[in-house]
């Protein structure tokens, strides 16, 4: 043992001199660098809470008349006069004379019913006495019998009624006719186009002009499976019509408006699309009986907006806070820290998302993006950024004491 520490002793007292001399020597081993603290995230906030939202429906369509007709003759004719309000694009009241026809040959038509009409109701008169003297002869020559149909005449008189019966029924037709040389608007409305001219021959069948009527313009709107359970749509005459505002599709921010009403639904859903379509309403489109900014055109598309239901006790999340689909930021305000979470709307819309469960109500929303969003990491919540300003802690803009 004593050896053992003889040769181990020398090589403690070499080390021992050597440390020794480093330290009195003044130099010392370097130190690595001391890491920064984590940049605590910043995050901008709104604090959750539950409101009522009304939902708004948005759809489009063409404007469409209530009636369309091609105008055709009942009798063929010459045309001899075309009224001014025939015209494209010129209006017209119900039974306004739009166009003539030579009536040469129809009032020649009803003279000759007229002088049959005479000609049958004499005929009948003189049957009618001739049947009065028969009886009267078989009377006088003391036959106690009664007398025959044919002594009585009555098929002669039976055939002179007939006769003037047609003769009447000639002469409405050859009226009829001669009325008909003039052609009638059947409603109130505007010209299309016109397609015949002065002089030109036509005939029953031939399409003379198109016409529609002015009363109210319809417009016909798709409304898809998720938009029906949030609006009540008139399915019988009795139900209240829904308002719907139109405004022109031709422009992105157009100022043109018309107030219309939802009167009817279609009973069928279209087959390719599963959606069910609407008719909307608006009243004088052009402006004939009231005063209107803007005419509403015959085949213009429109906008349409309409109010749904109100959605009571929601939470309404902003589509700009969304950080993946359907997926927003929370932040628990107990501990300031961050939570991924994943939500099911009820509604959305192209500005927000209507969400009935899965949150809490006080809880923070990011509303700013982040650079990195670890589920569980502590941040720190402030102010909304503004133009030339910087953000600031909700902390640091309390009151010192």
């Amino acid at each position: 043992m004593d050896k053992l520490l003889r040769l181990i002793l020398p090589v403690i007292v070499v080390a021992l001199g050597y440390l020794g001399y480093t330290s009195l020597s003044g130099k010392e081993e370097k130190k690595s660098p001391r890491r920064p603290p984590p940049v605590m995230i910043e995050a901008e906030t709104d604090i959750l809470k539950r409101t009522d939202y009304r939902v708004i429906l948005q759809s489009q369509g063409i404007v469409q008349p209530h009636n369309q007709t091609s105008l055709t003759p009942r009798v063929s004719g010459r045309v001899i006069n075309i009224s001014p309000n025939f015209e494209s694009g010129s209006f017209f009241e119900k039974d306004d004379v739009l166009l003539e026809l030579d009536s040469s040959d129809f009032i020649a038509a009803q003279t000759s019913a007229e002088a049959r009409l005479a000609r049958a109701e004499a005929t009948l008169a003189q049957e009618e006495a001739r049947a009065k003297q028969a009886l009267l002869d078989w009377q006088d020559l003391g036959y106690t019998t009664p007398p025959t149909e044919l002594v009585l005449r009555k098929p002669q008189l039976k055939e002179a009624k007939a006769n003037v019966k047609a003769a009447i029924a000639d002469l409405s037709d050859a009226t009829r006719d001669l009325e008909r040389t003039k052609v009638l608007a059947p409603y109130a409305g505007r010209v299309k186009e016109r397609l015949v001219g002065l002089g030109q021959s036509i005939s029953p069948g031939t399409t003379i002009g198109e016409i529609f009527s002015t009363d109210f313009a319809e417009v016909r709107l798709s409304l898809s499976a998720r938009e029906l359970i949030h609006v009540k749509l008139p399915n019988n005459p009795d139900d209240p019509p829904v308002p719907v505002k139109l405004t022109d599709a031709l422009t992105e921010e157009s100022l043109q408006s018309w107030n219309g009403f939802i009167v009817r639904t279609e009973g069928t859903l279209d087959e390719k699309s599963r959606k069910l379509f609407v008719i909307a309403r608006v009243d004088d489109p052009f402006g004939l009986h009231k005063e209107v900014d803007a005419p509403l055109r015959i085949g213009q598309p429109v906008r349409a907006t309409l109010e749904g239901a109100l959605i009571s006790q929601v939470f309404v999340i902003p589509r700009k806070t969304l950080r993946r689909p359907n997926e927003i930021l929370l932040i628990n305000p107990e501990d300031t820290t961050l939570l991924r979470q994943k939500i099911n709307p009820i509604w959305s819309d192209e500005e927000n998302l209507v969400v009935t469960d899965d949150l809490i109500e006080g809880w923070h929303i990011v509303t700013n993006r982040l650079a990195t969003a670890p589920n569980g990491a502590k941040v720190k919540i402030v102010e909304p950024e503004e133009e030339g300003t910087k953000a600031v802690s909700k902390d640091e803009t309390k009151p010192t004491a």
